[in-house]
């Protein structure tokens, strides 16, 4: 009687593995309104990624200038080491070397020697 049931528990096992790995057939192509719907949608979550991507971004600023104030009471200065997270980057800038080290990359001038043609 336990085999009987081993062997039905396997077939079942089996038959529902079958059926998890068949092959669904592809959907069929899109409308033309469905293609359209699908650009607005793909606008609206981009339009809405960008807002909540501000929103992040102020709310950032706002605990770190929280942060400081509350270490300026405290009589202890904080430089921020990063820009406010809502003001779009336009240059990156090397960082600045400490008084008294010297930089771990030695900064190199721009080559100004004309291309050699071959």
């Amino acid at each position: 009687m336990t085999t009987l049931r081993a062997l039905a528990g396997a077939a079942l096992v089996l038959g529902a593995f079958g059926v998890a790995m068949a092959k669904l057939p592809a959907p069929p192509p899109l409308t033309d309104a469905q293609k359209v719907a699908a650009e607005e949608k793909k606008a609206k979550d981009a339009a809405a990624a960008d807002v909540a991507k501000q929103q992040q971004a102020r709310a950032e600023d706002r605990v770190a200038a929280r942060y400081i104030a509350e270490q300026k009471a405290k009589g202890i200065t904080v430089t921020p080491q990063m820009g406010p997270a809502s003001a779009p980057a336009t240059a990156v800038a090397a960082p600045a070397a400490a008084p008294g080290k010297a930089s771990a990359t030695p900064a190199k001038a721009p080559d100004t020697a004309a291309p050699v043609k071959k």
